[in-house]
């Protein structure tokens, strides 16, 4: 029995981000289903491919990211948001936190950040869908003042 991939999608305005993002991911255990460069076309993506994360840039033309969170997690509520930004404020973290979002990736970026914050998050998901036995979810990190 195959293992399921949990279906990212890839937001961010930078086409290079979007790269390294869907690089880094390419041989690890997810499946990018698809990428979208602002806030807009995430929220028909979202509503088209369903992803189970969405991995989320802050500050995009048309429509933020902060925008666009409030539109994924009203449209589905289950999909897991984790946040991406080159400028973690606290206004954004505290807005994208009450906003629904599971975590926070800060650019730079390197891949061993990028999967253990995809891990945690997609595991605290499941856990709490299953409703199983798993200790709880990790709470939502701060950015770490790399």
């Amino acid at each position: 029995m195959s293992k399921y991939l949990p279906k990212i999608l890839i937001v961010d305005d930078n086409d290079l981000m979007r790269t390294l993002l869907r690089g880094m991911l390419r041989n690890e255990e997810y499946q990018v289903v698809g990428e979208a460069r602002n806030g807009l076309q995430a929220v028909e993506a979202v509503q088209r491919l369903t992803p189970d994360i969405v991995c989320l840039d802050v500050m995009m033309p048309e429509m933020d990211g902060l925008e666009a969170l409030q539109a994924i997690k009203q449209a589905r509520p289950d999909t897991v948001v984790v946040m991406i930004t080159g400028n973690p404020s606290v206004e954004n973290v505290q807005e994208s936190i009450q906003g629904g979002a599971a975590s926070f990736i800060v650019k730079p970026f390197n891949t061993a950040k990028v999967l253990d914050t995809l891990s945690k998050v997609w595991s605290a998901a499941t856990a709490s869908r299953d409703g199983s036995a798993a200790p709880p979810p990790p709470a939502p990190q701060e950015p770490a003042a790399d």
